[in-house]
């Protein structure tokens, strides 16, 4: 009895060493997202997904993830672009999504970030397009942006690059918070103002198709706002950033018109005092087999985010790379 008694303390002691090791060679990274019916989260938590590979997991060569070893990434949902940068400047976490146009604001001290630059910012990817929705009730009509003067509109979450960018593009037609009711509302909290008819209409830039857009469309119906020619380049000439795109007819199953808006690249970022062989190492991973299969099946924006885009358009942010991220780029072929 003794014997078993010192054997299952030995035991215990064993695991509890192997525990200690096992904490010690975990390292978390916290990815900040957006809202849960936007695009950032679920894009979010699959990158978290592929870049993971914590204490224990199967090798990638053995047919586990082939994600980072030992490294546990959380994707946290946020208020998106602008909330994320401040994040990633204070270290207050590791890496997040941004549109570029709040990431060239951010980084260069301009605009809403006038004396208040967030130099530390580095790019690891370009991602994805996000397309700008101006949503209506169903059977809603404008016939310009202007038309939204003394109306209820949502113009997306305090702290979000939607929120920056629309408020620039409102300002074009004289529009401002004196002459709407506006409403600081996430991609959810807005469809369900829509639908309870508590708003006339609201901005959101993310992936299409969106989730709560999705079942705004499914319950109530819905429209999307046709910007004019003349919008598309206004807002290109006021948010640099923000191209012009299209929804294509049947992207939501209610809306069957194509819709011409303009979008803004969504990019993965991090702070520069972060590990230059960690970057390097979760760089690669984001690019792994097993990332390609998670990203294909995981949403319908996954599917664009490839390594050939990778840098589309990064020179053009003003933004550095971080390095790790550059030498895995450079070994690819492509700087």
């Amino acid at each position: 009895m003794k014997l078993t008694k010192k054997l299952l303390i030995a035991a215990l002691g064993s695991l509890l060493i192997a525990g200690t090791g096992i904490a010690q060679d975990m390292k978390f990274f916290r990815i900040g997202t957006g809202g849960a019916g936007g695009t950032y989260f679920p894009i979010g938590g699959i990158i978290a997904n592929a870049i993971s590979n914590p204490p224990g997991s199967r090798a990638c060569e053995k047919g586990g993830n082939c994600g980072v070893p030992g490294l546990v990434a959380m994707a946290q949902s946020t208020n998106a672009s602008a909330h994320n940068v401040n994040a990633i400047q204070a270290g207050q976490m590791e890496a997040g999504l941004s549109g570029a146009a709040t990431l060239h604001f951010a980084y260069n001290g301009v605009g809403k970030y006038e004396g208040n630059a967030k130099p530390d910012l580095r790019i690891i990817a370009n991602l994805y397009p996000e397309d700008l929705h101006l949503v209506l009730p169903k059977g809603g009509k404008l016939n310009s942006i202007a038309d939204l003067k003394g109306k209820r509109v949502g113009i997306a979450q305090a702290g979000s690059g939607t929120q920056i960018a629309v408020e620039l593009i409102l300002a074009d037609h004289k529009i401002n918070r004196g002459n709407i009711e506006e409403a600081e509302l996430n991609n959810s909290q807005s469809a369900e103002r829509i639908a309870d008819g508590q708003l006339d209409a609201y901005f959101y830039a993310a992936g299409t198709p969106v989730a709560a857009i999705i079942q705004l469309d499914n319950t109530k119906g819905l429209e999307l706002y046709n910007f004019t020619t003349a919008e598309v380049k206004q807002a290109n000439k006021s948010v640099p950033y923000y191209i012009p795109s299209k929804i294509p007819a049947g992207t939501y199953p209610g809306v069957s018109y194509d819709v011409n808006t303009v979008a803004v690249s969504g990019i993965f970022v991090t702070n520069a005092k972060q590990d230059d062989d960690l970057i390097y190492e979760i760089t690669k991973a984001l690019w792994s087999k097993t990332a390609r299969k998670l990203l294909d099946n995981g949403h319908a924006k996954g599917k664009v985010i490839t390594l050939e885009t990778a840098l589309d358009g990064v020179k053009g942010i003003g933004v550095p790379l971080h390095p790790g991220a550059i030498r895995f780029y450079k070994e690819q072929g492509m700087l």
